[in-house]
């Protein structure tokens, strides 16, 4: 099995996570290397990935470190020890469950009244695991607390499935999960099935599809009506995010704009700003990361 590992510099990675993404949309694998350097690896048989010597190249403008190292055969069995469960803690004094999202090879929580969410890694992007994963799992607890029947929500990106799985079982109703990769979409729909929850997912290009419930003919979607309570999560990647900024046609009540790195953050909430007349909320910071929650409400 070859690893191939891509060093860029921590302001650069989203660049670099980008591109990487367009070529293995399963995932990859993050690594922090001291204060300034992040890496990612993908993995694949011999013939699939190059192996290289240890060189410097480029991604756009971006200056990289590329190396790659044959592992063994029983990588799969020692990637497990990476993926840890995560327990997400309710708003205090909120009604709504605290979650343990897990891998499929961990035990339950032994905490009583815990929402157990079974999540396997290895099958696409987002595992709950990821900072702003995590800010937005703890963001999607604080919008179930606020009302006793929450409503529609619409994931972007949805990878996984990790967070319209939490939704749904949260109690929002419906919930649709968007993803440009066929991988995504299986994986999402099978995962939702190992979680005992209904959600729709569909295969979708944000770039070149109107968001479905807010398509700007009222006769186009029987579910157009939805458009006034949505809440619209999008753990993205920065220039997705302003696409999605240029390009909604309608406001939702609510939208949590993830995988923005924290001084990426005020472009983004000027972009829905200035295009919707979104005010931000909340914004919540782990690490480098950041995720901003933005209503048409009082802010």
């Amino acid at each position: 099995m070859i690893r191939l590992a891509v060093r860029a510099r921590r302001e650069d990675a989203e660049i670099v996570l980008a591109e990487l993404l367009e070529l293995a949309p399963d995932g990859v694998e993050e690594v922090e290397i001291g204060q300034e350097t992040i890496e990612y690896a993908v993995y694949g048989a011999p013939g699939e990935l190059p192996e290289l010597p240890d060189l410097n190249a480029a991604v756009g403008d971006t200056p990289v470190e590329v190396s790659s190292t044959e592992v063994a055969d029983d990588w799969s069995e020692r990637w497990k020890r990476f993926h840890r469960p995560i327990l997400i803690e309710p708003p205090r004094g909120s009604p709504v469950p605290a979650l343990h999202v897990r891998p499929p090879w961990e035990s339950p929580s032994d905490r009583e009244g815990t929402e157990e969410i079974v999540i396997d890694p290895g099958q696409a992007f987002g595992t709950g695991a990821h900072a702003t994963t995590r800010l937005c799992l703890e963001l999607i607890l604080e919008l179930a607390a606020l009302e006793d029947r929450p409503g529609p929500l619409l994931d972007v990106g949805t990878g996984s499935g990790v967070l319209a799985i939490v939704a749904a079982r949260l109690g929002f109703a419906p919930v649709l999960g968007l993803d440009h990769e066929r991988e995504s979409v299986a994986a999402a729909e099978e995962n939702a099935r190992v979680n005992g929850v209904e959600i729709e997912v569909r295969r979708f290009d944000l770039r070149k599809q109107a968001l479905p419930w807010l398509e700007r003919d009222a006769d186009s979607d029987p579910a157009d009506g939805l458009a006034g309570s949505l809440v619209v999560v999008a753990n993205l990647l920065r220039p997705l995010l302003l696409d999605l900024a240029r390009g909604m046609p309608r406001v939702p009540a609510h939208l949590l704009a993830g995988g923005l790195l924290k001084d990426q953050a005020d472009e983004v909430v000027e972009a829905f700003g200035e295009g919707l007349g979104m005010r931000e909320r909340e914004r919540r910071e782990r690490g480098e990361w950041a995720v901003v929650w933005l209503t048409t409400g009082e802010a």
